[in-house]
């Protein structure tokens, strides 16, 4: 049997232990020698780098539509704050630096997140989508990733918002994060804007972008150990010369692996693996 955690003992201690890791998450950012970028302006940048939308509405949750409606409230307030935010030179974007306060005059509503594992509905749920969104737009351009986190488990299908299976960033407030940094000479920015249907974000530059990305899924292939069906997803980005057809360089950037919480259409080979085999 497996050790119990001393929270999981004592759940009283949950809060103070919460409050002692948040603490600790961004007091080491203020150690880490890194400049972190802070600055928003309502003049935008001249070039865009990428663009992309996000469905705002996932109807496939099996959960009450409430919980789509107050994550949208939790995706607006977030992205009020990250609207306009510029990413210079030498500066690293913090995902959950940068929303810190985003909730501190109206408190985000409960939507749905995981804990501990398991999907529930708990304030601030849904602030996942935006990561994932922001994300996307960072491997269009040619910004270093620092942190990033896949989702352990896909509880539900997500709606098409073009994006190659097993690109996504979750966050945890003192536990997980999406850092990514500026390691080029032009300055980067964020916009961010909403109609009913689509969350949409752009990634501006304050130059010409000398190459254009493609990400794009490499092998997936579907397995089943002790019962749980798992994705494993390659990401694949392919860079491209400004105004040429053909990649100059195309690498593999990682693995995603997450569990399926949910059946799989008809027709998709799960491979078998051995009980107890490693991921």
């Amino acid at each position: 049997m497996a050790k119990k955690r001393l929270t999981q003992r004592f759940p009283w201690l949950v809060p103070l232990r919460r409050r002692q890791r948040v603490f600790c998450f961004y007091w080491g950012m203020r150690l880490d020698g890194r400049r972190y970028a802070a600055v928003r302006s309502g003049e935008e940048l001249p070039r865009r780098a990428f663009e992309a939308n996000s469905p705002l509405y996932n109807r496939e949750t099996g959960w009450d539509m409430r919980y789509q409606e107050n994550k949208v409230h939790n995706l607006k307030l977030a992205a009020a704050v990250l609207d306009g935010m510029l990413i210079r030179p030498g500066e690293t974007f913090s995902f959950c630096r940068a929303i810190r306060r985003a909730d501190r005059r109206v408190p985000y509503k409960d939507g749905l997140t995981v804990v501990d594992g398991k999907l529930t509905a708990a304030p601030g749920g849904g602030l996942c989508q935006l990561s994932n969104l922001l994300f996307w737009l960072f491997l269009h351009a040619p910004l270093t990733v620092v942190e990033r986190h896949g989702h352990g488990t896909r509880d539900f299908p997500d709606p098409d918002g073009g994006m190659p299976l097993g690109v996504d960033a979750t966050i945890s407030e003192g536990w997980l994060d999406l850092k990514v940094k500026n390691e080029t000479a032009d300055t980067f920015q964020l916009r961010l804007s909403f109609d009913p249907e689509y969350l949409t974000g752009r990634l501006l530059s304050s130059a010409e972008p000398e190459a254009v990305y493609r990400v794009v899924n490499g092998a997936v292939t579907y397995w089943r150990r002790d019962g749980a069906v798992y994705e494993e997803a390659e990401v694949v980005r392919e860079k491209f010369p400004a105004g040429g057809d053909e990649a100059a360089e195309s690498q593999l950037l990682y693995r995603n692996v997450c569990r399926i919480g949910y059946p799989l259409p008809e027709g998709i080979p799960v491979i078998e693996k051995e009980k107890g085999a490693r991921l």
